[in-house]
């Protein structure tokens, strides 16, 4: 029954989960079909630090006992959203240590468009007051190639 509730909800409201395509107001950088590969992409390298609906850890501004911080949520709940695709991009390919973080890179592991795709998966459970905060904020600094 919980399942079939859910279910209904997710296609009255499919602008939620940011399966809005290429067109209208509410229009997304990426297409269905990118949330898609990326939620393999981010089942397989993100979900266990990030889980698998991008909620990170809950009480991720509170450092550890070895002083990092938990994995944060990329489900539009945290910080994330302040970031461009670019800079997003970067810390994937890069991972953390950089910015003090332990999050391992993935440049050696995933391609461009995995990491888009990720991106993509993550950005679709943002809400549209979310999505469109980052959009003003940081436009679409992808190339014309990288949106499909």
């Amino acid at each position: 029954m919980k399942t079939y509730l859910l279910l209904i909800v997710a296609i009255l409201c499919g602008s939620c989960t940011g399966e809005v395509g290429e067109h209208g107001a509410g229009a997304r950088w990426y297409s269905t079909a990118q949330v898609e590969s990326g939620r393999l992409v981010f089942t397989k390298n993100c979900a266990v630090c990030h889980k698998s609906d991008a909620s990170g850890t809950p009480d991720w501004k509170k450092r550890l006992d070895d002083g990092f911080f938990p994995p944060p949520p990329l489900n539009g709940t945290a910080h994330a959203w302040h970031h461009s695709i670019s800079v997003l991009k970067e810390y994937i390919a890069d991972g953390g240590a950089s910015m003090g973080g332990r999050m391992p890179g993935f440049k050696d592991k995933l391609r461009e468009s995995e990491m888009l795709d990720a991106i993509a998966y993550f950005q679709s459970y943002w809400s549209d007051d979310v999505y469109g905060m980052w959009k003003e904020r940081n436009g679409l600094d992808i190339g014309e190639n990288e949106a499909r």
